[in-house]
């Protein structure tokens, strides 16, 4: 599973949100790169609704400062129910007691100008 989210939210210099910009599970153990469409997804993957609540992928577009974008994978030993309309707390929920390992990559982003 994959989680995408920027604790920076709305400014990195008070924060007041860790905004969700994407959340994907039941990603198969062979995956080796995502694309941003639903569509092009791996068979079974399972997209859950991020903070603009829709099941999608939500680029980053901050709107003041350079904000840090934390990327976290986990393994898990089991496929995850199917779950309604799931959110970034309820995958967490659903995850508790399953995660075999886990990877974060933090990038930052600044709009020009």
């Amino acid at each position: 599973m994959l989680i995408v989210d920027d604790p920076d939210a709305p400014d990195p210099k008070a924060p007041q949100m860790t905004w969700v910009h994407w959340v994907v599970f039941n990603l198969p153990p062979n995956t080796m790169k995502l694309n941003e469409a639903e569509t092009d997804l791996p068979a079974g993957t399972v997209v859950g609704f991020n903070d603009w609540k829709r099941a999608a992928y939500g680029g980053p577009c901050p709107p003041t400062g350079r904000h840090r974008y934390f990327h976290k994978l986990y393994a898990l030993d089991t496929v995850l129910a199917a779950l309604n309309r799931p959110t970034k707390a309820d995958i967490e929920r659903a995850m508790e007691g399953h995660i075999l390992d886990q990877a974060e990559l933090i990038g930052t982003y600044q709009k020009s100008g």
